[in-house]
């Protein structure tokens, strides 16, 4: 998990952000989403078809 520490004169606020952006670069949010059920093998395997096909698509 990342930390943040406050700087001297520095918002809440501001710090927050940060704190938010770092754990979105991360990737622990979907991480967190991703296994919050169980997700069967079939449905996994089709998940990552669907991102190949994505990723293919964006290039």
């Amino acid at each position: 998990m990342p930390g943040v520490t406050i700087k001297e004169g520095e918002s809440f606020e501001k710090a927050f952000k940060r704190f938010k952006r770092l754990c979105e670069k991360e990737k622990i949010r979907s991480e967190i989403k991703k296994h919050q059920h169980y997700e069967k093998p079939s449905e996994k395997r089709q998940r990552k078809r669907k991102d190949a096909q994505k990723g293919r698509r964006s290039r």
